[in-house]
């Protein structure tokens, strides 16, 4: 496979992001994000579902104008009506999705597989011919029968479509099955290839890359994995996922996935985990005194990512899994050079300190641990009041 193949990343960050329980953007946030997505290299980017009404019509017509090169596309059920509040929004780009699996065929729309084929011939065309470009989406695609599945994106093709969006809706694949599937869209089907995955196993960035490898043109995803339930995959986790394991290349600036990933934190009220991947405030920490001897000597011992990549920096601190080389480190920028027996006392002190107050030592607290070990080795009353 070309390394150098180019993917499209396609945020639903506005769309599917804000379907999240308790996530409500407002006008200036979705504005904020939508250009940080811009900024940050995101393609394609869904601002948000036409069929909402008025103010969500008119939102989408501002946030497309709010983009000078990312593609704005409005989500839309496969009904004309849809691409009719689709058109007042002033977007050139539709994503018109429709269940094709039979239970949700079935229990949705009412529709028998002849309907359903019918009505995705009529939408398709009827956007395409209002001068749209069309993708169409297929909802619960994962449990689809092959053949169906093949069908529609054959009607969809002809009727116009450009793109079709196979969704992961319930999040129930695995890599192995998303890579055979793909293998066999990828042989069959002419036009673009999507991937929209969700996180309910836990795979959704796998099997988003899986896709990839297997041919997808492009990827669905949300920052911080945000989405219904368990969420979508991860912008960031994609993205750094498809360079670094040469999958192809993407438009995504790495160094500038923190920023946008705080920008959504804020405006959605879910804080970053600390050891969220790629963005988490500790995926760069280390603690450990085997891996902070191994780092200080050559930092690829113990990060297969560079914090540079991200433009981000490394961390090291204190704690009760810490060694004798972070310690000496922190205490030679302080301009303190310990004896081996110093250290030998300063070292279970920190550690028994770190363990009481449950945190990382800070190292003001270091010196004035190493202050009382100078002072006496077997005095160590400011632990007992640090743990009280």
């Amino acid at each position: 496979m070309d390394e150098l193949r180019r993917i499209t990343i396609n945020d639903s960050t506005l769309r599917d992001g804000e379907q999240a329980p308790g996530v409500a953007f407002t006008l200036d946030e979705k504005i904020a994000i939508a250009c940080a997505l811009e900024q940050g290299g995101v393609d394609e980017i869904e601002a948000g579902t036409p069929a909402m009404g008025a103010q969500e019509i008119e939102e989408i017509r501002i946030v497309a104008q709010s983009l000078e090169h990312a593609r704005a596309i409005a989500w839309c059920r496969m009904t004309r009506s849809d691409v009719d509040a689709a058109l007042r929004t002033g977007v050139r780009h539709v994503n018109l999705s429709i269940p094709v699996s039979e239970i949700q065929m079935r229990a949705k729309l009412g529709l028998n597989p002849e309907q359903l084929l019918a009505r995705v011939r009529d939408v398709i065309g009827y956007a395409a011919d209002c001068g749209l470009n069309v993708a169409m989406g297929g909802e619960d695609a994962s449990r689809a029968e092959i053949t169906l599945l093949l069908d529609a994106v054959g009607c969809a093709a002809q009727a116009g479509a450009t793109k079709f969006r196979f969704a992961d809706t319930l999040g129930i694949l695995d890599p192995f099955r998303v890579h055979d599937v793909f293998v066999q869209l990828r042989r069959e089907i002419g036009i673009e290839l999507e991937f929209h995955g969700h996180d309910d196993l836990g795979l959704a960035t796998a099997n988003t890359l899986a896709a990839v490898r297997a041919g997808a043109t492009h990827a669905s995803v949300c920052v911080l994995g945000l989405g219904e339930r368990a969420g979508n995959a991860a912008l960031e986790e994609v993205a750094t996922g498809i360079e670094r394991l040469h999958l192809g290349r993407t438009a995504v600036q790495l160094p500038r996935l923190r920023r946008l990933a705080d920008i959504v934190s804020d405006a959605a009220r879910r804080p970053i985990p600390d050891g969220k991947a790629i963005v988490g405030t500790s995926v760069f920490t280390h603690e450990s005194g085997i891996h902070v001897d191994g780092l200080l000597k050559d930092p690829l011992t113990y990060e297969a990512l560079s914090p540079e990549l991200f433009g981000r920096t490394r961390s090291i601190v204190l704690g009760k899994h810490s060694g004798s080389a972070a310690v000496r480190q922190a205490l030679e920028e302080a301009g303190i050079a310990a004896t081996p027996a110093q250290m030998l006392v300063l070292l279970s002190l920190m550690r028994t300190l770190a363990q009481c107050v449950k945190r990382s030592i800070s190292q003001p607290e270091l010196i004035d641990l190493y202050d009382q070990t100078c002072k006496s080795f077997d005095n160590p009353a400011h632990i007992q009041e640090a743990c009280a």
